[in-house]
């Protein structure tokens, strides 16, 4: 073998390494990526449905607290 073929087979066998460990790890880092995007959208759903409990909880002491007290719709009648 000349010693032009064992530095392109140096070369191109080095660049083919290169290559593949590159893919390797930007594989690595899309799947990171995505499994921060599903732990963001879980921690999304658990604000969202703290949020709905906090809103139902609020309606309901309204509710209760309409039954016992007198409300006004806060609109100023002019009397004072």
């Amino acid at each position: 073998m000349s010693r032009a073929s064992k530095l392109t087979l140096a070369g191109t066998t080095a660049s083919a390494i290169g290559i593949v460990i590159m893919v390797h790890y930007q594989q690595q880092a899309e799947k990171a990526a995505m499994h921060a995007g599903v732990i963001r959208d879980i921690e999304q759903q658990r604000v969202k449905n703290e949020r709905q409990a906090d809103f139902e909880m609020q309606r309901a002491l309204e509710e209760e607290y309409r039954k016992v007290q007198t409300v006004h719709d806060g609109k100023d009648t002019g009397d004072g």
